[in-house]
């Protein structure tokens, strides 16, 4: 069955008063995420923090066990960590990298990620090699398998779905041919986990890192990290605490042997409260339901936007997202979001400068990233805003 959209609004407060096509930045939430985290910080303020932890363990614990089963993990394979990027970091830096290691990755690599190639680059002796695009202008199957073919890559890390444009890049292939040569597999799904249906048993991947404020719908400094339970404990964490290991005698310490390892005891705790809800919240409505849902109204404002004279749509794959990507002829596209703000629809706009490994990027573009509670009469409402080119 599909999705009571009017239902969906009028638990989302937020709809009734702004369009929001931002949801590839911070969704709305719906009400009983924002009600569970201020029910808990209520209790804090009420009886103390960490009496309301105690109190509330139930709620909080509920957090690992409705992430996994939204994304085919269990519960010992995931981590409560702040945001994704933090995520993503606790599983990269405890890669064991050695001299001569080949990290592949993408042209639509996300920033932060780049960043942190360069990094290990420098201080490990590891290279950098970015896959080409195919003719989808998704990561080439093709040539993934020619370079992997050559033996030597010890991690393929890739976005689902990009920051700055709509495609969604084949991750369960991508996976098989990890799998096939023995590299392990970090998938970036900050964009896809929320909209689109996640398995990590069909794709494959070792390690996954998401973000709670996007389309999951969940609470702000909120993230997961997921690694497969045989790949936890080759990994060694960045940094530890008495969360992510035990202080056995004066001299020694042991790491805990599941996902545990990748987090701090001090944390957001109304935020893991929140972010529980948000992943219960998306697997009640059905994911695969928001999925149709949200690639249908993506599909909607392309074919709408690409009839528009001096409107130029950039997005690539041959699967596309809720990430809609493009520019207006004569008007800069920061421009073209502060006017639409003004008209009371928020949308965002992509800096070519976090883009350095596509060869296709443009200096800005504008970003409409559309949610299941949008409505079509919305769409329109970003079309009639539009300035004219």
């Amino acid at each position: 069955m599909g999705i009571d959209i009017e239902k969906a609004r009028a638990e989302t407060p937020g709809s009734a008063g702004v369009v929001h096509l931002n949801n590839a930045g911070a969704a709305l939430p719906p009400r009983a995420v924002t009600e569970s985290v201020f029910a808990h910080l209520e209790l804090e303020a009420t009886i103390g923090g960490y009496e309301a932890a105690e109190r509330n363990a139930t709620a909080i614990k509920r957090f690992y066990g409705a992430v996994a089963e939204l994304i085919g993990a269990v519960p010992e394979e995931i981590a409560y960590v702040e945001n994704a990027t933090r995520a993503w970091d606790m599983a990269f830096y405890g890669i064991p990298f050695e001299r001569g290691d080949r990290i592949l990755t993408t042209t639509s690599e996300y920033a932060s990620n780049a960043i942190a190639y360069h990094q290990i680059a420098a201080a490990r002796g590891v290279s950098i090699e970015v896959v080409p695009d195919d003719e989808h202008g998704q990561i080439s199957l093709e040539a993934l398998a020619t370079e992997l073919a050559k033996g030597g890559t010890r991690l393929v890390a890739i976005n689902h779905i990009p920051t700055h444009n709509g495609l969604i890049n084949p991750a369960a292939e991508v996976g098989r041919l990890a799998r096939e040569a023995g590299a392990l597999y970090l998938l970036d799904a900050c964009q896809s986990v929320g909209q689109l249906a996640i398995d990590v048993r069909e794709i494959g991947c070792d390690m996954l890192s998401a973000t709670g404020r996007k389309f999951l719908r969940g609470p702000r400094g909120t993230g997961f990290l997921y690694v497969r339970r045989d790949v936890i404990q080759t990994l060694e964490p960045p940094f530890l605490d008495l969360q992510a290991a035990e202080w056995i005698t004066p001299e020694t310490y042991e790491v805990h042997d599941d996902a545990r390892r990748f987090e701090t005891w001090e944390r957001f705790v109304a935020g893991q409260v929140g972010l529980g809800v948000a992943a219960d919240y998306a697997a009640a409505l059905g994911i695969d339901a928001i999925e149709e849902r949200v690639t249908g109204l993506g599909a909607l404002l392309r074919d709408e936007l690409s009839a528009r004279p001096g409107v130029t749509v950039l997005d690539r794959g041959e699967r596309r997202s809720g990430v809609v990507t493009f520019t207006v002829d004569g008007h800069e596209s920061m421009a073209v979001k502060l006017a639409l703000r003004e008209r009371g629809v928020n949308v965002s706009a992509t800096d070519g400068a976090h883009q350095r490994f596509d060869p296709r990027a443009v200096p800005s573009a504008v970003r409409a990233s559309v949610h299941y509670y949008n409505t079509e009469d919305e769409l329109d409402r970003l079309l009639a805003a539009l300035p004219s080119s």
